[in-house]
């Protein structure tokens, strides 16, 4: 499966190739700041899944911490994906591939949440113990 993607202007194409690896909410303020939300949505993909197919020269990154690179379209300022190389794995935003059907797994960083969501999902204090969080979960 392929899905495509645009920025804000449509300078900018982001190509992910396959399934993503995981699908869900993040309630860190991070995100939500960077997002301009309550939550992100995210879908993560290997990198070799994700591909840049046009306006590579567009692309320009924040890395506010070594854990997440941000990649946004430097004309319009569209937020495109976000490298994480510690964990090996890229967000791209779910708005941004709006084709992929996105099915949430899991909220993480629940601890900081703002808008709390009562949808039967799993709830993380923050990350996953394999990505260096404690996997501690948080009831609804």
């Amino acid at each position: 499966m392929v899905h495509v993607g645009r920025c804000f202007c449509g300078a900018v194409e982001v190509k992910v190739t396959g399934e993503p690896e995981a699908m869900g909410y993040c309630h860190c303020a991070s995100c939500r700041s960077w997002s301009g939300g309550p939550v992100n949505a995210f879908s993560l993909w290997r990198p070799e899944a994700v591909a840049i197919t046009a306006g590579a020269e567009h692309v320009a990154t924040f890395e506010k911490t070594k854990f997440s690179q941000r990649r946004y379209c430097a004309k319009c300022g569209g937020h495109l994906l976000a490298n994480h190389p510690t964990i090996g794995l890229v967000d791209v935003f779910a708005a941004t591939i709006p084709s992929l059907k996105f099915t949430p797994g899991v909220h993480v960083n629940y601890a900081e949440t703002v808008l709390p969501m009562r949808d039967g999902l799993p709830k993380l204090k923050d990350f996953p113990a394999e990505f260096g969080g404690s996997g501690e979960m948080i009831a609804e």
